[in-house]
């Protein structure tokens, strides 16, 4: 059995974001970069499957790492590899490519991952950096595959799996579904693991494939595109309302439910 990880590069999560002169993106330059926590537990999930079903006939014998970047999305792949991960596929992708949406990911993610033919594909519910959650999704649909999202747990059983998703309220769902299928993982469901010093040592003669997007043909050009990004502005107002307390108390509760809509 063979499981596909999508892992993307996104700034760490204790940045300074600051926004290029071009308002177009942040100032990357500065920056470090780190997996994007949700597929850090995909990719968790994944490897703990791995150990759990190890031995088995026709269960987990191969964990592949997938990303879509520029050339310093290789230290995603080494980190995951380190992890645990057999070997993994890079698709390089030029910076004047980025921030891409969710449709142009999974196009090329799809072109990537088709012929691996996994039987399990694990992504991360969203993003950090852009937060989308669809490309996991879509992903699905393009490789025609059956999906769930927001999963909590994961059980292998001979020729499908059986998961559990949130809901609402505290409320959970689960499913038994067919293989090949594609989940996306919610961040939390387990313990994340350090790549140990043998992890890194055997890391470094890994296969990492490499793919520049150009070789994928995927023709199409991101749907979506960024035309300006800023910050959101701060200002103060007060507003005095007359009239006895009783009057003033009504006017503030009128404000605080039609405007502010906190009621």
């Amino acid at each position: 059995m063979k499981i596909a990880v999508c892992i993307k590069q996104a700034p760490a999560r204790d940045s300074l974001l600051r926004i290029n002169s071009a308002g177009s993106w942040i100032q990357e330059d500065d920056l470090s970069f780190e997996i994007n926590e949700p597929d850090a537990y995909a990719l968790e999930a994944a490897l703990q499957l791995k150990e759990q079903n190890r031995g088995r006939q026709g269960t987990v014998n191969e964990v592949v790492a997938l990303t879509v970047g520029p050339p310093r999305a290789a230290q995603t792949i080494r980190e995951a590899l380190a992890k645990g991960a057999d070997r993994a596929i890079h698709i390089e992708q030029t910076d004047n490519l980025l921030p891409a949406d969710p449709l142009f990911l999974a196009c090329l993610l799809a072109k990537a991952v088709e012929p691996e033919k996994p039987d399990l594909i694990l992504t991360g519910l969203q993003s950090d950096d852009l937060g989308y959650g669809q490309t996991g999704v879509i992903l699905a649909e393009l490789l025609g595959l059956p999906h769930a999202t927001i999963i909590m747990q994961v059980d292998l059983k001979d020729e499908s799996i059986r998961i559990k998703r949130e809901l609402e309220d505290g409320w959970f769902q689960h499913v038994e579904m067919p293989l090949p299928a594609l989940l996306t993982i919610q961040s939390g469901i387990s313990r994340l693991r350090y790549a140990t010093l043998m992890g890194i040592k055997k890391a470094k003669t890994k296969e990492i494939k490499r793919l520049p997007v150009a070789d994928l043909g995927v023709a199409a050009a991101p749907a979506i595109q960024t035309s300006r990004l800023y910050a959101p502005g701060r200002a103060k107002q007060a507003q005095i309302f007359e009239g006895n307390p009783k009057e003033a108390a009504a006017k503030l509760v009128e404000k605080l439910k039609f405007e502010a809509r906190v009621l």
